[in-house]
């Protein structure tokens, strides 16, 4: 009896756009969504390294929380997006979650510096942000980017801007987006 069984939950639309893997040195940016911190931690395991980052103490320790309360390891980090506590080339995969659109364009390059100076030659940045909404989603909704950001073309320049080579929009589906660049394997 197959049409009995209960199906297995299907992973979170972000965590497969991140296509983290089992090893992976994983940074998060932006601790709004302690969910989503620990489903990617998980998927490091315990051969991988996987930190979160935020300005906020507080969101740093909320998503800390989750993240236990879930079973994944976490390293957290408080600090400005402009200076991350790291080494160069330190991680595979940096996801970057809803900061960009609330920084000013200078700040906004300064962090993308760092995510790109943190990122390993061929590693990987995903930006997962809130999709601007049109119609009446438009009129009733809050627009977390500004919008200097999203009209200047949102993260697909600013990471083109920053260095980011191959930047793409991996898909858009509701009010979510994920846009995607790699380092350039011949950067330092």
């Amino acid at each position: 009896m197959f049409w009995l069984k209960k199906a297995a939950p299907a992973e979170p639309l972000a965590v497969s756009m991140a296509g983290v893997r089992l090893g992976d040195r994983l940074l998060v940016v932006g601790c709004t969504d302690g969910s989503l911190i620990a489903h990617l931690a998980v998927k490091t395991g315990l051969t991988g390294r996987a930190c979160a980052v935020d300005e906020d103490a507080a969101r740093t320790a909320r998503a800390a929380a989750t993240a236990e309360r879930e079973g994944a390891l976490i390293e957290s980090f408080t600090a400005p997006w402009t200076e991350l506590p790291f080494e160069s080339a330190e991680f595979d995969l940096v996801v970057v979650r809803d900061v960009l659109g609330s920084l000013d364009m200078h700040r906004r390059l300064a962090a993308l510096g760092e995510v790109l100076r943190v990122t390993r030659p061929g590693g990987r940045c995903l930006v997962i942000e809130g999709a601007r909404r049109s119609g009446l989603g438009a009129v009733f909704s809050s627009q977390p980017a500004s919008a200097e950001y999203t009209s200047s073309g949102g993260a697909e320049l600013a990471m083109t801007s920053a260095g980011f080579r191959g930047v793409r929009s991996l898909a858009e589906r509701g009010t979510v987006k994920f846009v995607e660049g790699v380092k350039s394997s011949a950067s330092p």
